[in-house]
């Protein structure tokens, strides 16, 4: 069965009584309040970084990004505690983090009263780089009494910001746009290479300015609902801040196991000591505001009235507090009614196969799987195509792994992407709508399908090596299409 373009706008017309299907990254009223800590999006998933099998984390922050804007800039902010949760063992189904990984910035200026920038930037950190960001990467071991370990520290490259870095741009000319994603660690730009950071035991990390790799055509679907053919990337030309953690398998027990991993962003809070005449303002306790595990829930199944619960809550309580979003989605009773006349092929109730990628919401990774496929430029770009076998539709176009230690969908047979991981390039909006109308309770499962809202593709290249999303804009010399 096949989804017309006229049928899908009439679907997401539908949705607009509910959540609509789409991440604009402003998932929650009060989170768009705070920026730093405003999650766009959570990637996993497994592949090899220097020989030593690897699931490959990152976070998001810092939504709709102009690049270039001045005189102060987007940065991690130093009172967030940033982090990224992985659930091994039984601790999946509870929802519970089994290892935190907390990253934590430190902000330092060379001269109090000029901005970010003092001249061209040779090298990250150097002394044309004013605003220096530092981080720290901690993991903590609940199954230890919270054990901490500093895995190691890094230092943030800059913004790009047009002729003070030239080096993330085409022929190292800050007049030009940026750089397109590579396919080797050696065509890294200067500034993403000098920011890569390895710690002991393997571990690879990065913090900095990327492009939002995320796409969808948000705008017209809250327009509202006027689509367009084709769609527009409403997130293209700009900059997001990301995260992002190459954990080895050896650190987690190994590869003969599924993991779930989620993301938090806490604040923290300030406390007022005594009057204003003999007290003082000081730094209290972290409180989370911040909360994402796979693309969409709270955004587009939530009800309006749970969307801040979750931001404050865990995946321990997703079963009792938002099973029922995910098992009765309103969505496919609005595909069954609007696009199908009544009698649609969405199944409304006991969907269990929804629960199963949503509760708890954690993005689950089978790591027994070989490497997922990548993304680069399109399988037309010639000097960085996408890995052969990839699709943006993952298992609804064809892209699939091989399990050791599940059944899958037969055969071992698991989604090459999400919801089996999160890769750079997943279409999610597509999947997930497709995932809505089919059934994949049964074996083999029904699709119906693919959907979607018209955009296809990144405005830009991913990298398809670490830290994989693609370079940040040029402030000088971007586009918004």
């Amino acid at each position: 069965m096949k989804i017309t373009a006229t049928k899908l706008a009439v679907l997401l017309a539908g949705a607009i009584a509910v959540p609509a299907f789409a991440s604009s990254h402003m998932d929650a009223p009060l989170i768009t309040l705070d920026p730093a800590a405003n999650t766009t999006d959570v990637y996993a998933f497994v592949q090899t970084e220097n020989g030593v099998k690897s699931l490959v984390t990152a976070l998001g922050v810092y939504p709709f990004e102009e690049p270039g804007i001045g005189p102060n800039k987007y940065n991690f902010d130093d009172n967030v505690l940033y982090e990224i949760h992985v659930a091994t063992g039984k601790d999946l189904a509870a929802g519970k983090a089994t290892i935190s990984y907390q990253f934590q910035f430190k902000t330092t200026y060379k001269n109090t009263i000029l901005p970010s920038f003092l001249g061209v930037i040779n090298d990250v950190g150097d002394a044309g780089q004013n605003l220096v960001q530092t981080y720290t990467v901690t993991k903590v071991d609940h199954r230890h009494g919270n054990a901490s370990t500093v895995l190691g520290t890094g230092i943030v490259p800059p913004n790009n910001q047009g002729i003070a870095t030239p080096f993330y741009n085409q022929d190292n000319n800050g007049e030009n746009p940026a750089r397109d994603g590579v396919a080797s660690e050696e065509q890294l730009d200067k500034y993403t290479a000098e920011s890569i950071k390895q710690f002991p035991n393997h571990y690879l990390a990065f913090a900095g300015q990327r492009d939002d790799g995320f796409y969808s055509d948000v705008e017209s679907i809250f327009d509202p609902v006027q689509l367009r053919n084709p769609g527009k990337d409403s997130q293209a030309g700009f900059n997001i801040h990301l995260m992002s953690l190459s954990i080895p398998v050896s650190e987690l027990g190994g590869d003969n196991q599924s993991v779930g991993v989620y993301a938090t962003t806490s604040r923290r809070q300030l406390r007022v000591l005594g009057t204003s005449d003999n007290g003082g303002v000081v730094f209290g306790s972290y409180v989370q505001v911040g909360r994402q595990g796979n693309p969409l829930f709270n955004e587009a199944l939530v009800a309006i009235a749970d969307k801040d619960l979750y931001s404050r809550t865990s995946p321990t309580q997703d079963k009792a507090l938002f099973s029922k979003y995910a098992s009765t989605p309103e969505l496919a009773h609005l595909l069954n009614a609007i696009v199908f006349g009544g009698h649609g092929p969405a199944p409304e109730s006991n969907r269990t196969d929804i629960v199963g990628i949503y509760i708890p919401d954690l993005i689950k990774v089978d790591l027994s799987t070989a490497d997922c496929r990548l993304a680069g430029g399109g399988p037309n770009d010639q000097a960085n195509p996408d890995d052969q076998g990839y699709s943006r539709l993952g298992i609804f176009g064809g892209d699939v792994l091989t399990s050791r230690i599940q059944p899958g969908f037969g055969n071992g047979v698991v989604p090459g992407g999400w919801p089996n991981g999160r890769r750079f390039g997943d279409d999610v909006v597509d999947i997930a709508v497709t995932a809505l109308i089919s059934d994949l309770r049964v074996s083999p499962p029904i699709i119906n399908g693919p959907a979607g809202d018209g955009v296809d593709h990144n405005d830009v290249a991913y990298n398809k090596v670490f830290p994989y999303e693609s370079t940040p804009h040029n402030g000088r010399n971007h586009t918004h299409p």
